[in-house]
């Protein structure tokens, strides 16, 4: 029986080696301090102590949280060819991973509504979005995704894994997992993408309709000034969701026999390391009020 997984991580990187393990190592301080900042601004700042800023610092958070699980075992895979984890740490690092992208789709589907309200509904905002309604979103957000993880991680754990331990990806996700079981799969996997429905597609779908109705509300304008202040308000929440779930579509829904697992590793890149990167980016740079937060302190 299987105790321990060996990562392949990225193979035949020879002399580029100490390059990317550097380029990802500078990814992840940035990364830690851009993220660490989000959060610290927006707890010390009184300007950024509105619903969006809110909800914004506890994205920061999940993604401060995916960087620090994935990104230490990716690098000890660059740097060494290859990683060796427990099953048992396997087992939960897949249980966090999943945590925190489902903590993403609805902390995502939350900023939505946020910015649905804020730009269809105006009168009533301030009404709706009061702090004790915030709490509730989040703490429902944290609630739903430490809730249907387990029913994933607990299929994958009760899996019987013998003879191969290799895994060809670079940190314990789900399906590479799978494929090292020895029982059948099927019904498990059937399992998985009826709980991923409710975590994934239910948030996207929320989103999208939330877009549909924000777009019609901001044609609905007649001045290019007015348009261009409604988008502007959305706009950053809207780039960091098309690169969100931009690439978990590509990598979980386009069929994985049409991909490279190279193609597929890079994806899983993307959204990992890439996406925690540039979201305190995004944010910090379409926003006015965090531009003055951060000269404030300095």
């Amino acid at each position: 029986m299987v105790t321990e997984i060996f990562l392949l991580g990225f193979q035949h990187l020879n002399n580029f080696k100490i390059l990317i393990f550097s380029l990802i190592l500078l990814i992840h301080i940035l990364t830690i301090y851009g993220n660490s900042l989000v959060i610290v601004l927006v707890t010390i700042s009184q300007d950024l102590h509105s619903p969006m800023f809110f909800f914004l610092r506890q994205l920061s958070l999940s993604d401060l949280l995916q960087s620090l699980l994935i990104v230490p075992i990716l690098l000890k895979t660059v740097i060494n060819e290859g990683a060796k984890i427990s099953l048992i740490g396997c087992i939960v690092q897949l249980y966090f991973f999943g945590v925190t992208e489902g903590l993403q789709c609805f902390l995502l589907t939350v900023m939505s509504y946020d910015r649905y309200l804020a730009i269809c509904n105006p009168l009533c905002y301030s009404s709706i979005m009061n702090h004790r309604f915030c709490v509730k979103l989040i703490l429902m957000s944290w609630l739903l995704a430490l809730s249907f993880t387990p029913v994933t991680v607990i299929t994958a754990a009760t899996q019987e894994f013998c003879n191969q331990n290799t895994i060809n990806h670079f940190f314990c996700d789900y399906f590479p997992l799978l494929e090292l079981s020895c029982s059948d799969t099927s019904l498990v996997r059937i399992l998985v993408i009826a709980v991923s429905f409710p975590i994934i597609l239910i948030p996207f779908m929320l989103i999208s309709g939330s877009y549909i109705c924000i777009a019609h509300e901001i044609l609905k304008i007649t001045s290019n000034i007015g348009r261009q202040k409604a988008f502007s308000t959305c706009s950053s929440h809207l780039a960091v969701v098309s690169i969100f779930y931009g690439s978990l579509i590509v990598t979980y829904v386009v069929p994985t026999r049409n991909q490279s697992q190279t193609i597929g590793k890079l994806l899983s890149l993307l959204y990992t390391v890439v996406t925690p990167f540039i979201n305190p980016i995004i944010y910090s740079l379409r926003s006015a009020d965090m531009k003055d937060a951060l000269g404030n302190i300095i």
